[in-house]
Protein backbone atom coordinates (compact mmCIF):
# COMPACT_ATOMS: atom_id res chain seq x y z
CA UNK A 1 0.00 0.00 0.00
CA UNK A 2 1.41 3.36 -0.96
CA UNK A 3 1.80 5.89 1.82
CA UNK A 4 0.19 9.24 1.05
CA UNK A 5 1.18 11.33 4.03
CA UNK A 6 0.06 14.44 2.14
CA UNK A 7 -3.58 13.50 2.81
CA UNK A 8 -2.97 13.04 6.53
CA UNK A 9 -1.64 16.59 6.73
CA UNK A 10 -4.45 17.98 4.61
CA UNK A 11 -7.18 16.79 6.97
CA UNK A 12 -5.78 19.17 9.60
CA UNK A 13 -5.78 22.27 7.39
CA UNK A 14 -9.35 23.53 7.65
CA UNK A 15 -8.81 26.34 10.17
CA UNK A 16 -9.23 30.00 9.21
CA UNK A 17 -5.79 31.05 10.48
CA UNK A 18 -4.55 34.61 9.93
CA UNK A 19 -3.28 36.60 6.96
CA UNK A 20 0.20 38.08 6.73
CA UNK A 21 2.12 39.96 4.05
CA UNK A 22 5.50 39.39 5.66
CA UNK A 23 6.57 36.77 3.12
CA UNK A 24 7.48 37.75 -0.43
CA UNK A 25 6.17 35.88 -3.46
CA UNK A 26 9.25 36.33 -5.65
CA UNK A 27 8.98 37.42 -9.28
CA UNK A 28 11.52 35.79 -11.58
CA UNK A 29 12.32 37.16 -15.04
CA UNK A 30 12.57 34.41 -17.71
CA UNK A 31 13.71 36.74 -20.52
CA UNK A 32 16.79 35.77 -22.59
CA UNK A 33 16.28 32.31 -21.14
CA UNK A 34 19.05 30.29 -22.84
CA UNK A 35 21.79 32.79 -22.05
CA UNK A 36 20.60 33.45 -18.50
CA UNK A 37 19.57 29.87 -17.65
CA UNK A 38 22.15 29.28 -14.86
CA UNK A 39 21.10 32.55 -13.18
CA UNK A 40 17.40 31.76 -13.60
CA UNK A 41 17.92 28.24 -12.24
CA UNK A 42 19.46 29.65 -9.06
CA UNK A 43 16.54 32.02 -8.54
CA UNK A 44 13.95 29.31 -9.19
CA UNK A 45 15.66 26.84 -6.87
CA UNK A 46 15.88 29.40 -4.08
CA UNK A 47 12.15 30.16 -4.30
CA UNK A 48 11.13 26.53 -4.80
CA UNK A 49 13.06 25.29 -1.76
CA UNK A 50 11.72 28.08 0.43
CA UNK A 51 8.08 29.02 -0.06
CA UNK A 52 7.42 26.72 -3.04
CA UNK A 53 5.53 29.55 -4.80
CA UNK A 54 6.90 32.14 -7.23
CA UNK A 55 5.76 34.22 -10.17
CA UNK A 56 7.41 34.44 -13.59
CA UNK A 57 7.54 37.41 -15.94
CA UNK A 58 8.57 37.61 -19.63
CA UNK A 59 7.52 33.99 -19.97
CA UNK A 60 6.80 34.11 -23.70
CA UNK A 61 2.98 33.83 -23.75
CA UNK A 62 1.49 37.02 -25.17
CA UNK A 63 -1.20 38.76 -23.12
CA UNK A 64 -3.61 38.62 -26.08
CA UNK A 65 -3.32 34.81 -26.07
CA UNK A 66 -3.96 34.66 -22.32
CA UNK A 67 -6.98 36.96 -22.80
CA UNK A 68 -8.28 34.74 -25.61
CA UNK A 69 -8.07 31.65 -23.39
CA UNK A 70 -9.92 33.43 -20.58
CA UNK A 71 -12.61 34.55 -23.04
CA UNK A 72 -13.14 30.95 -24.12
CA UNK A 73 -13.35 29.81 -20.51
CA UNK A 74 -15.94 32.44 -19.63
CA UNK A 75 -17.99 31.53 -22.72
CA UNK A 76 -17.99 27.87 -21.74
CA UNK A 77 -19.02 28.51 -18.14
CA UNK A 78 -21.81 30.81 -19.33
CA UNK A 79 -23.49 27.82 -20.99
CA UNK A 80 -26.47 26.27 -19.16
CA UNK A 81 -25.56 23.48 -16.75
CA UNK A 82 -27.53 20.97 -18.80
CA UNK A 83 -25.31 21.75 -21.80
CA UNK A 84 -22.08 21.57 -19.81
CA UNK A 85 -23.37 18.36 -18.27
CA UNK A 86 -23.07 16.67 -21.68
CA UNK A 87 -19.31 16.73 -21.08
CA UNK A 88 -19.08 15.32 -17.53
CA UNK A 89 -15.85 14.84 -15.63
CA UNK A 90 -14.29 11.42 -16.12
CA UNK A 91 -12.34 11.11 -12.91
CA UNK A 92 -10.27 8.15 -14.04
CA UNK A 93 -8.67 10.32 -16.75
CA UNK A 94 -9.25 13.74 -15.12
CA UNK A 95 -11.08 15.27 -18.09
CA UNK A 96 -14.44 17.02 -18.45
CA UNK A 97 -16.75 19.32 -16.47
CA UNK A 98 -17.75 19.24 -12.81
CA UNK A 99 -19.52 21.67 -10.49
CA UNK A 100 -19.26 21.84 -6.69
CA UNK A 101 -18.08 18.23 -6.74
CA UNK A 102 -14.62 18.63 -5.26
CA UNK A 103 -14.62 18.01 -1.51
CA UNK A 104 -11.25 18.77 0.08
CA UNK A 105 -10.07 16.60 2.99
CA UNK A 106 -9.25 19.89 4.76
CA UNK A 107 -12.80 21.27 4.77
CA UNK A 108 -15.18 18.38 4.00
CA UNK A 109 -17.36 20.88 2.15
CA UNK A 110 -17.63 21.32 -1.64
CA UNK A 111 -15.42 23.96 -3.23
CA UNK A 112 -17.60 26.84 -4.45
CA UNK A 113 -16.58 26.52 -8.09
CA UNK A 114 -16.96 24.64 -11.34
CA UNK A 115 -14.15 23.47 -13.60
CA UNK A 116 -13.46 21.95 -16.99
CA UNK A 117 -10.36 19.78 -17.42
CA UNK A 118 -8.57 19.30 -20.73
CA UNK A 119 -6.31 16.24 -20.78
CA UNK A 120 -5.27 15.79 -24.40
CA UNK A 121 -5.51 12.00 -24.96
CA UNK A 122 -8.89 11.67 -23.23
CA UNK A 123 -11.14 14.34 -24.74
CA UNK A 124 -13.28 12.20 -27.04
CA UNK A 125 -16.89 13.31 -26.52
CA UNK A 126 -15.92 16.01 -24.04
CA UNK A 127 -15.43 18.98 -26.36
CA UNK A 128 -18.35 21.40 -26.80
CA UNK A 129 -19.64 21.57 -30.36
CA UNK A 130 -17.79 23.94 -32.69
CA UNK A 131 -21.06 25.63 -33.67
CA UNK A 132 -21.75 26.32 -30.01
CA UNK A 133 -18.30 27.71 -29.10
CA UNK A 134 -16.35 28.47 -32.29
CA UNK A 135 -12.61 28.16 -31.86
CA UNK A 136 -12.83 26.75 -28.33
CA UNK A 137 -10.89 23.55 -28.95
CA UNK A 138 -8.27 25.13 -31.21
CA UNK A 139 -7.63 28.10 -28.91
CA UNK A 140 -7.29 26.08 -25.72
CA UNK A 141 -5.14 23.32 -27.19
CA UNK A 142 -2.75 25.98 -28.50
CA UNK A 143 -2.73 27.67 -25.10
CA UNK A 144 -2.11 24.35 -23.33
CA UNK A 145 0.88 23.73 -25.58
CA UNK A 146 2.33 27.15 -24.72
CA UNK A 147 1.85 26.51 -21.00
CA UNK A 148 3.61 23.16 -21.41
CA UNK A 149 6.59 24.92 -22.98
CA UNK A 150 6.90 27.35 -20.07
CA UNK A 151 6.55 24.52 -17.55
CA UNK A 152 9.28 22.48 -19.23
CA UNK A 153 11.66 25.44 -19.19
CA UNK A 154 11.15 25.87 -15.47
CA UNK A 155 11.44 22.13 -14.81
CA UNK A 156 14.64 21.94 -16.85
CA UNK A 157 16.18 24.47 -14.46
CA UNK A 158 15.09 22.48 -11.43
CA UNK A 159 16.39 19.27 -13.03
CA UNK A 160 19.83 20.85 -13.33
CA UNK A 161 19.82 21.73 -9.65
CA UNK A 162 18.75 18.16 -8.80
CA UNK A 163 21.74 16.89 -10.82
CA UNK A 164 19.48 15.34 -13.45
CA UNK A 165 19.90 15.96 -17.14
CA UNK A 166 18.07 19.05 -18.35
CA UNK A 167 15.52 17.03 -20.40
CA UNK A 168 14.61 14.60 -17.60
CA UNK A 169 11.23 16.16 -16.87
CA UNK A 170 10.54 16.97 -20.52
CA UNK A 171 10.72 13.24 -21.28
CA UNK A 172 8.53 12.49 -18.25
CA UNK A 173 5.85 14.85 -19.62
CA UNK A 174 6.04 13.88 -23.31
CA UNK A 175 2.76 15.14 -24.85
CA UNK A 176 2.70 12.98 -28.01
CA UNK A 177 2.00 9.66 -26.27
CA UNK A 178 -1.28 8.16 -24.94
CA UNK A 179 0.07 8.13 -21.37
CA UNK A 180 0.26 11.94 -21.27
CA UNK A 181 -1.80 13.22 -18.31
CA UNK A 182 -0.89 16.88 -17.87
CA UNK A 183 -4.05 18.94 -17.63
CA UNK A 184 -5.27 22.43 -18.46
CA UNK A 185 -8.04 23.31 -16.01
CA UNK A 186 -10.50 26.14 -16.59
CA UNK A 187 -11.90 27.42 -13.28
CA UNK A 188 -14.95 29.52 -12.42
CA UNK A 189 -15.45 30.45 -8.78
CA UNK A 190 -19.04 31.52 -8.30
CA UNK A 191 -20.05 35.05 -7.39
CA UNK A 192 -20.94 35.25 -3.72
CA UNK A 193 -24.60 34.85 -2.86
CA UNK A 194 -25.47 37.84 -0.61
CA UNK A 195 -27.16 35.43 1.79
CA UNK A 196 -23.88 33.56 2.30
CA UNK A 197 -21.46 36.47 2.73
CA UNK A 198 -21.06 35.85 6.44
CA UNK A 199 -20.60 32.07 6.20
CA UNK A 200 -16.95 31.58 7.10
CA UNK A 201 -17.20 27.82 6.63
CA UNK A 202 -17.42 28.09 2.85
CA UNK A 203 -14.32 28.11 0.66
CA UNK A 204 -13.85 28.80 -3.02
CA UNK A 205 -11.12 26.17 -2.77
CA UNK A 206 -10.21 24.53 0.53
CA UNK A 207 -6.62 24.20 1.69
CA UNK A 208 -4.68 21.65 -0.35
CA UNK A 209 -1.40 20.85 -2.01
CA UNK A 210 -1.27 20.15 -5.75
CA UNK A 211 -0.74 16.59 -6.94
CA UNK A 212 1.51 17.39 -9.89
CA UNK A 213 5.14 18.36 -10.50
CA UNK A 214 4.54 22.02 -11.31
CA UNK A 215 1.44 24.22 -11.54
CA UNK A 216 1.18 27.31 -13.74
CA UNK A 217 -1.70 29.56 -12.68
CA UNK A 218 -3.06 32.40 -14.79
CA UNK A 219 -5.16 34.93 -12.85
CA UNK A 220 -7.07 38.13 -13.55
CA UNK A 221 -6.15 41.40 -11.88
CA UNK A 222 -8.72 42.36 -9.24
CA UNK A 223 -9.86 38.75 -8.73
CA UNK A 224 -7.76 37.79 -5.71
CA UNK A 225 -8.23 35.26 -2.94
CA UNK A 226 -5.33 32.86 -3.46
CA UNK A 227 -3.30 32.35 -0.28
CA UNK A 228 -0.25 30.18 0.44
CA UNK A 229 0.89 28.69 3.74
CA UNK A 230 4.66 28.08 3.86
CA UNK A 231 5.63 24.84 5.59
CA UNK A 232 7.47 26.71 8.34
CA UNK A 233 4.15 28.27 9.38
CA UNK A 234 1.90 25.20 9.47
CA UNK A 235 1.27 25.26 13.18
CA UNK A 236 0.01 28.84 13.53
CA UNK A 237 -1.43 28.95 9.96
CA UNK A 238 -0.23 32.36 8.79
CA UNK A 239 -1.47 32.63 5.20
CA UNK A 240 0.26 34.86 2.63
CA UNK A 241 -1.88 36.39 -0.19
CA UNK A 242 -0.72 35.92 -3.78
CA UNK A 243 -1.50 39.05 -5.79
CA UNK A 244 -2.94 38.37 -9.27
CA UNK A 245 -1.79 40.13 -12.45
CA UNK A 246 -2.92 39.60 -16.03
CA UNK A 247 0.52 39.07 -17.60
CA UNK A 248 2.29 37.18 -14.79
CA UNK A 249 2.16 33.42 -14.17
CA UNK A 250 2.01 32.20 -10.58
CA UNK A 251 3.84 28.88 -10.20
CA UNK A 252 4.00 26.34 -7.40
CA UNK A 253 5.69 23.05 -6.71
CA UNK A 254 3.47 19.97 -6.50
CA UNK A 255 3.65 16.75 -4.50
CA UNK A 256 5.08 14.64 -7.34
CA UNK A 257 8.12 16.89 -7.60
CA UNK A 258 8.52 17.15 -3.83
CA UNK A 259 8.75 13.34 -3.72
CA UNK A 260 11.21 13.28 -6.62
CA UNK A 261 13.40 15.83 -4.83
CA UNK A 262 13.34 14.03 -1.47
CA UNK A 263 11.44 17.00 -0.01
CA UNK A 264 14.02 19.60 -1.05
CA UNK A 265 11.40 21.33 -3.20
CA UNK A 266 8.40 22.51 -1.22
CA UNK A 267 4.81 21.63 -2.13
CA UNK A 268 2.99 23.90 0.27
CA UNK A 269 -0.66 24.33 1.18
CA UNK A 270 -2.71 26.96 -0.58
CA UNK A 271 -6.39 27.86 -0.80
CA UNK A 272 -8.81 30.34 -2.36
CA UNK A 273 -10.74 32.08 0.36
CA UNK A 274 -14.23 33.49 0.09
CA UNK A 275 -13.97 37.30 -0.13
CA UNK A 276 -14.84 39.44 2.87
CA UNK A 277 -18.01 41.57 2.64
CA UNK A 278 -15.84 44.61 1.79
CA UNK A 279 -14.00 42.82 -1.05
CA UNK A 280 -14.94 42.07 -4.67
CA UNK A 281 -17.88 39.66 -4.55
CA UNK A 282 -18.15 38.80 -8.23
CA UNK A 283 -17.09 35.73 -10.17
CA UNK A 284 -13.43 34.72 -10.19
CA UNK A 285 -11.84 32.99 -13.18
CA UNK A 286 -8.46 31.34 -13.44
CA UNK A 287 -6.61 28.93 -15.73
CA UNK A 288 -4.32 26.30 -14.26
CA UNK A 289 -1.87 24.08 -16.14
CA UNK A 290 -0.84 21.03 -14.14
CA UNK A 291 2.40 19.43 -15.35
CA UNK A 292 1.71 15.85 -14.26
CA UNK A 293 4.22 13.16 -15.21
CA UNK A 294 2.92 10.66 -17.78
CA UNK A 295 0.95 7.72 -16.39
CA UNK A 296 3.67 5.12 -16.89
CA UNK A 297 6.46 7.23 -15.36
CA UNK A 298 7.76 5.96 -12.03
CA UNK A 299 8.15 8.59 -9.31
CA UNK A 300 11.13 7.54 -7.25
CA UNK A 301 12.90 8.81 -4.15
CA UNK A 302 16.67 8.51 -4.40
CA UNK A 303 17.03 8.43 -0.62
CA UNK A 304 14.29 5.81 -0.21
CA UNK A 305 12.15 8.22 1.81
CA UNK A 306 9.14 7.41 -0.38
CA UNK A 307 8.05 4.17 -2.01
CA UNK A 308 8.20 4.17 -5.83
CA UNK A 309 4.80 4.79 -7.40
CA UNK A 310 3.63 5.33 -10.95
CA UNK A 311 2.34 8.79 -11.76
CA UNK A 312 -0.97 7.21 -12.80
CA UNK A 313 -1.50 5.49 -9.45
CA UNK A 314 -0.44 8.58 -7.55
CA UNK A 315 -2.77 10.90 -9.42
CA UNK A 316 -5.76 8.57 -9.21
CA UNK A 317 -5.42 8.19 -5.45
CA UNK A 318 -5.21 11.93 -4.93
CA UNK A 319 -8.13 12.73 -7.28
CA UNK A 320 -10.32 10.09 -5.60
CA UNK A 321 -9.64 11.58 -2.17
CA UNK A 322 -10.75 15.01 -3.40
CA UNK A 323 -14.05 13.96 -4.95
CA UNK A 324 -15.58 12.07 -2.07
CA UNK A 325 -19.37 11.89 -2.20
CA UNK A 326 -19.77 12.59 1.50
CA UNK A 327 -17.59 13.55 4.47
CA UNK A 328 -16.04 10.72 6.43
CA UNK A 329 -15.87 10.57 10.18
CA UNK A 330 -12.54 11.78 11.50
Amino acid sequence: MYSLNELNKETRMGAMGTETSEREIRRIDLSDFERRKPEIAEQLWSAATDIGFFQVTHHGIALKEIDAAFAMAESFFALPDEVKGRHPLRREVNAGWESRAQVRPSTRTPDQKESYQITRPHMAGLWPEEAQLPGFRETLLAFEAQAWQVAMRILSCLAMKMELDADFFTRAHEPSVPSYQSTLRLLHYFAIDPAQREQLGLWRAGAHTDFDCLTLLFQRAGQGGLQVLPGKELEDQRWTPVEPADDIITCNIGDMLMRWSDDQLQSNFHRVKNPRPDEYQGARYSLAFFAQANRDVMITSRSGRYEPITAQDYLQRRVQANFEAAPRQR
